[in-house]
C-alpha cells in the first residue's frame, strides 16, 4: 500500500509511523521542515479534565487521547531509545468554589479523577509531555520504517488516485491543499490559524509542583527547569510576528499563579498557529481515499495518538 501524508508536524508523522508499522510504504511530506510549525511551539500540557467542562465531541476525544498516551510514549521510546520528558504532574485549576463544585461534579460522572481543594480543582492525572522530544522520536521511528521523508516541499495541488490514501494533516495549512480524487475537487473542510505567544524562563528543576492554571493563563515546567507559561488567541492570520509586550502580560498573568515568576527573566518568547476549525477533522472523506486529520485547535498533541491509532486503522483496513 502506498500512501502520501501532507504534513509532518506530530500527527502526520505519527500516523506516518503507524502507516509503516502496518507495511505501508509511506512518503511524509511538508511545506517547511520535520515538525517545525505548531508541533514545536507547543507547550505540551496534556490537561483533558482542565480543557474540557462540558458534553462534547472535544470532550470524549480529548478523554480517549489521554488514556492512550502512556503506552504510546512507552513503544515509541521501546522503538527508538530515545529519551521522552512525559510525566504526569498533576495540574492545579485555580476557579470559583461554586463553579469548581460543578464542573467537578460533571466531570467525576464522565470518569476523569478530580479533586475540589481550596481555590479551585486538582487533576492529579493530568501530564505533560515535551513535543520537541516527541518529534525527535518520530522522526527516527520513521525513517527506521522506510517513511520517506520530504521537507521544503510545499504540496499546493495533489491528485490522489496517484496513491492507494492520502492524509491531509498540514494543520492551519490545510485547506488551501487542492485535493482531487480522479480528477474531482475534494472539499476540505475550513481551517485558520489562531495565534498564541508563549513564554519561557531557565527556573530550577523542581521549582514548580503540578501545572498552574486559570482560564487560558497557565504555566507547567518540563524536566530540564523550563517553564512555559502562556497563552494567547489571536485571531490575526498567519502573521509571524513575535511581541515582548505581550510575553511580559503573559508573565504577569501567570506570576499571580505562581508569584516567583514575577521576578524571572524571559529567556524566550515565541508564537504558534493553532488550527481552529468547527471540530477536528478525523476521517475519510467519504467517497474518496482522502483521509482528513487536522483542526484539533488547542488539543493537537493531546489527540495526537488518538487521531495516528484512528486513521491508520482505518486506511489498513482498506488494504484488504
Amino acid at each position: 500500500m502506498k500512501v502520501f501524508v501532507a504534513g509532518a508536524g506530530l500527527i502526520g508523522a505519527s500516523t506516518a509511523w503507524r502507516l509503516a508499522q502496518a507495511g505501508a510504504r509511506v512518503t511524509l511530506t511538508d511545506a517547511g521542515t520535520f515538525g517545525g510549525e505548531t508541533s514545536s511551539a507547543g507547550a505540551g500540557m496534556l490537561s483533558p479534565g482542565g480543557e474540557f467542562e462540558k458534553p462534547s465531541m472535544w470532550f470524549d476525544l480529548g478523554l480517549q487521547g489521554m488514556r492512550l498516551y502512556p503506552a504510546f510514549v512507552e513503544e515509541l521510546h521501546a522503538e527508538t531509545s530515545m529519551p521522552i520528558d512525559f510525566r504526569r504532574c498533576g495540574c492545579l485549576y485555580r476557579m470559583d468554589p461554586d463553579q469548581a463544585r460543578i464542573r467537578a461534579a460533571f466531570q467525576s460522572s464522565a470518569g476523569i479523577r478530580v479533586e475540589l481543594r481550596e481555590g479551585g480543582l486538582l487533576y492529579p492525572e493530568d501530564a505533560l509531555v515535551d513535543p520537541t522530544d516527541l518529534l525527535r522520536a518520530l522522526r527516527c521511528a520513521c525513517l527506521s520504517r522506510g517513511v520517506a521523508i520530504e521537507e521544503g516541499q510545499p504540496v499546493t495541488h495533489l491528485e490522489s488516485s496517484h496513491f492507494d490514501a492520502v492524509v491531509i494533516a498540514a494543520g492551519a495549512w490545510s485547506q488551501p491543499i487542492a485535493v482531487t480524487c480522479r480528477g474531482a475537487a475534494v472539499p476540505l473542510p475550513p481551517v485558520k490559524p489562531v495565534k498564541g505567544h508563549l513564554a519561557g524562563f531557565d527556573l530550577e528543576p523542581g521549582a514548580l509542583g503540578p501545572m498552574l492554571r486559570r482560564g487560558h493563563t497557565y504555566l507547567l515546567q518540563r524536566s530540564s527547569g523550563f517553564t512555559i507559561a502562556g497563552s494567547t488567541e489571536e485571531d490575526v492570520g498567519f502573521d509571524r510576528s513575535v511581541h515582548p509586550e505581550t510575553c511580559r502580560e503573559i508573565q504577569r498573568r501567570a506570576a499571580e499563579l505562581f508569584p516567583p515568576l514575577a521576578s524571572a527573566a524571559i529567556s524566550k518568547c515565541w508564537i504558534g498557529f493553532r488550527p481552529c476549525s468547527p471540530q477536528p477533522n478525523i476521517g475519510r472523506v467519504a467517497g474518496t481515499n482522502v483521509w482528513l486529520a487536522y483542526g484539533h485547535f488547542r488539543n493537537g498533541i493531546l489527540l495526537t495518538p488518538l487521531t495516528a491509532a484512528r486513521i491508520s486503522a482505518e486506511i489498513a483496513g482498506t488494504a484488504g
